[in-house]
């Protein structure tokens, strides 16, 4: 009875509506072979580049790890997580993700992407049975229509969006709700989800729900009085959302504070982005490709029976010309929205996006099916005039595409002819009469918008490449072997570095404390502070590739793992395919082999001179006053050691001469550095080699302005290529020498273009001598951890000279909080990045735990919203029982 109750005539639209799009979508990446049914994965972009980490790190927390909800030592050398959680991980779909771990987790990952296709279909099925608007094969006609639009199609390797899709439909049912019962609970319900899931795209469903409620108010209009109600419970709706959601979204508004915030310039330009036309090219099926990521038009394709329905809507005789009226204005509001500077940047919440331009389309695209949903009637039929008008709308946006075609590089003629056709067969089909059999014309216009979706998402993913399974695999094993291994032997608090990379967010994906990351809730001050000693840097992101020994030593990088280099050649190409180095580090001649933890992809090393999380330190460093980007990494790496050993008239850094410079094809300057050179001959190759034969086993570095990036020149080490991570903002150190007395080692540039501007290209020396011994007078007074977790650290400290500090590497954030022998103690922000704690001279128990701003605020506002509303309706249902 139950089966028959689930499965009837009433729910069977529900059912195909999400197994539609499902189906369909599977069908596609089992045709390009995706994990579980072949060797590619669905890994691209910054799905391949980063959320899969994330993801990674969500089953680590889930299953291994709780406190890393709040904080995290593998967001880089240490970070807040409840910002990366509210804006990447708190969709319910990742649940799936616990059952599948290491290299298998791409197949959750298409699970959760196929069940957010059909779960899309599913929701906007749910509102049009639920309003009445359509029902019987109607319903699955727009909902797949919605489920498979552009947005989605071009925006699956964003996942973290997808439930967007789903969500949405319901919190427009709930406004419908509300304006016909007065009932606010289901959209209030709902919104709050939709800010739990993802706060970001919740703040677009909030702007569009803004613009639904003008919409609905003039739909359902009675009178003045009874707007002013429902504009009141709407207001309230919202607000009891927010309230609800508090306790996440208060701990990520200041998580912004410290990240996206600062270092995303929004200068508002009032002017169209582009000509306004082009937006009628991404209606024309697969106008989408790799060059649209970046930079692009809003992905705003569905199926051609929707948009002729909502052209419909407005020659249709059934609507009133006030609901007309606000249809257009708000259409017209949203169409601005696209193409002109300041409403773009009002959708993105004064932001700028970095690539995925106009990412609120998908509420445009909900508009047009729900609009031709409400318009088409179960006949599915039309007017001649009416299809005459349409007719020629269609025909003139298409034939403006085709006039322009070298302007849209993302359309080719032979989709644009194939559109011009699914177009034209929808016109016909709702032209044609159906008086009799209406169910198979019914039948067939589902067949037609699952075709016309289908066309699109595959001429559009064809478009995208993808990471094979083996090269994501196989390295996720290399690194989860290795890392493994350290910690089966070590159980005590370290960080690991390494010279090769896959992603940013290797860390997370390994579960180990490292110094990588990139997400859009990183906070500024660590790419600042990274940029400032020489590592790559950028907003939201930092790769450790260019550590030192001074920076090893300082940052607690205790162990690294350097790749192993295969025997036969055969065996080593295959390997740099999967295991890419990153990082030139003759420096880890300096550190111990542990033989014993050596594998056939990776080596590691220990480093004798890591000072551990936190250590005893002259308190000059509370006074000391460095700029916080600008300046010689080099010089300021010794700065910063040379002050917290209060060794400052010992000199660890060196310029150095370079004892030969040849230059071939490139005419000849006197001073190197600051200066430009440039080619003699145009037509052929320019190169410079730097030449110097070390005295000393001594430590050398040569500075790269961020101008000597690869895209300028490329770089050799010794006749071969430089191991370097490509991109970099500020300048960088690179380790050329070591143990390298009386051997010449030459440093090659080949210039790429007819000049290069050599920008703070400097050699340096590393007084190796000096340096040990700077290093053994900061490791007298160790702070050794006897508990660690995520979030909080307990251990104790030998302060045995006045004018000391404990110092640490912990990032400063207002969420530390210290206890000193059990007693509250403030905490002191060093050199514009770290924590650091006053102590006196003796032994003493240090205690750091991790509470996240903000938190316990938002804790009480969502209590308020709970209790205020259970109060609500017990009150309502005591009223009911009297």
């Amino acid at each position: 009875m139950k089966i028959r109750r689930i499965f009837d005539k009433r729910t069977w639209p529900l059912w195909l509506s999400f197994w539609l799009p499902l189906i369909l979508m599977t069908g596609y990446f089992i045709y390009r072979h995706m994990a579980p049914f072949g060797s590619s994965s669905l890994l691209t972009v910054d799905m391949g580049q980063q959320y899969v980490d994330l993801f990674s790190y969500f089953r680590h927390t889930l299953l291994h790890d709780p406190s890393a909800f709040f904080y995290s030592f593998s967001k880089t050398i240490g970070g807040d997580m409840m910002g990366v959680w509210a804006y990447y991980l708190m969709s319910p779909f990742n649940l799936i993700l616990l059952a599948f771990p290491g290299q298998s987790i791409t197949v959750g990952i298409f699970i959760m992407t196929i069940l957010k296709y059909g779960c899309a279909g599913l929701a906007f099925a749910w509102l049009l049975t639920k309003t009445r608007t359509q029902r019987g094969w109607l319903v699955p006609i727009f909902s797949t229509a919605y489920a498979m639009m552009g947005w989605m199609v071009a925006n699956q390797l964003n996942l973290i969006w997808l439930d967007t899709t789903a969500i949405l439909p319901l919190v427009i049912l709930g406004l419908e709700r509300l304006f016909k019962t007065g009932k606010i609970r289901w959209f209030a319900g709902w919104l709050t989800v939709m800010l739990i899931d993802n706060y970001y795209m919740g703040y677009m469903v909030i702007l569009f729900s803004c613009l639904y409620w003008l919409y609905a108010a003039t739909k359902y209009w009675q009178n003045f009085k009874t707007m002013l109600i429902q504009a009141a419970k709407f207001a309230w709706g919202g607000l009891l959302s927010v309230l609800l959601s508090a306790w996440l979204l208060l701990p990520t508004l200041y998580a912004l504070l410290q990240s996206k915030a600062q270092y995303n310039v929004t200068k508002i330009s009032w002017k169209f982005e582009y000509k306004p036309w082009k937006m009628l090219a991404k209606y024309v099926i697969g106008s989408f490709n790799f060059d649209q990521m970046p930079a692009g038009q809003p992905n705003v394709y569905i199926a051609w029976l929707a948009i002729i329905g909502f052209i419909v809507f407005f020659l249709s005789r059934q609507f009133k010309w006030s609901l007309k009226v606000s249809v257009g204005l708000i259409t017209a509001f949203l169409l601005l929205s696209f193409c002109y500077g300041p409403l773009d940047l009002f959708w993105h919440a004064d932001q700028f996006p970095v690539w995925y331009p106009y990412r609120f389309s998908f509420v445009f695209s909900f508009w047009v099916v729900w609009i031709a949903a409400q318009t088409l009637t179960e006949k599915l039929t039309i007017k001649l005039w009416q299809a005459v008008i349409a007719l020629g709308l269609i025909a003139a946006g298409l034939i403006t595409v085709a006039l322009n075609l070298k302007h849209v590089s993302y359309v080719d003629a032979a989709n644009l002819m194939i559109t011009v056709g699914l177009a034209a067969i929808s016109l016909v089909l709702l032209v044609l009469p159906k008086e009799r059999r209406l169910w198979l014309y019914q039948v067939v216009a589902l067949l037609l918008v699952a075709t016309d979706m289908t066309i699109n998402a595959v001429a559009s993913l064809n478009n995208i490449s993808y990471v094979s399974q083996a090269e994501f695999g196989q390295y996720t094993q290399a690194l989860d072997t290795t890392v493994s291994g350290i910690q089966k032997q070590d159980h005590n608090f370290y960080r690991i570095g390494k010279t090769f990379t896959r992603t940013k967010d290797d860390p997370l994906q390994a579960a180990y404390n490292g110094a990588d990351h990139f997400s859009s809730t990183f906070e500024s001050i660590i790419p600042n502070f990274f940029g400032s000693i020489g590592q790559p840097d950028g907003d939201g992101v930092v790769t450790y590739s260019n550590g030192t020994l001074i920076t090893d030593s300082l940052l607690d990088m205790q162990y690294f793992m350097d790749k192993t280099v295969p025997s036969a050649q055969a065996d080593n190409n295959n390997y740099n395919s999967y295991i890419p180095v990153t990082s030139t580090k003759p420096d880890l001649q300096h550190y111990s082999k542990q033989i014993t933890l050596s594998n056939s992809q990776a080596t590691v090393y220990k480093n004798p001179y890591a000072l551990g999380l936190g250590f005893g330190a002259n308190d000059k460093i509370l006074k000391l006053k460095v700029s916080k980007t600008t300046g010689d990494p080099v010089a300021r790496q010794e700065l910063l050691y040379q002050t917290l050993a209060n060794r400052s008239t010992s000199a660890l850094i060196s310029a150095e001469n370079f004892d030969q410079v040849v230059f071939q094809n490139v005419k000849k300057v006197v001073t190197l550095t600051g200066s430009v050179v440039n080619k003699q001959n145009l037509a052929k190759t320019g190169s410079i080699y730097f030449k110097f034969t070390p005295q000393t086993n001594d430590s050398y570095y040569i500075t790269l302005g961020q101008n000597l990036t690869p895209s300028n020149a490329s770089f050799y080490l010794n006749g071969k290529e430089l191991k370097q991570y490509p991109t970099y903002r500020h300048t960088i150190a690179v380790n050329v020498a070591t143990n390298s007395k009386g051997k010449t080692v030459t440093f090659g540039i080949q210039m790429k273009k007819t000049s290069l501007w050599l920008q703070n290209f400097t050699l340096y020396k590393l007084d190796n001598q000096q340096f040990a011994k700077s290093a053994r007078k900061l490791q007298q007074s160790p702070w050794t951890i006897t508990k660690h977790s995520s979030s909080k650290l307990t251990g104790t400290i030998n302060i045995k000279q006045k004018h000391q500090v404990l110092m640490t590497t912990i990032p400063y954030s207002a969420g530390w909080h210290a206890k000193v022998d059990g007693k509250p103690v403030a905490t002191k922000k060093v050199i514009h990045t770290f924590v650091a704690v006053p102590l006196s001279q003796g032994k003493h128990k240090v205690t750091l735990t991790y509470r996240p701003p903000l938190l316990v605020p938002g804790l009480i506002a969502s209590g308020i919203g709970i209790v205020g509303t259970l109060a609500w309706f017990g009150v309502k249902r005591r009223r009911k029982t009297d």
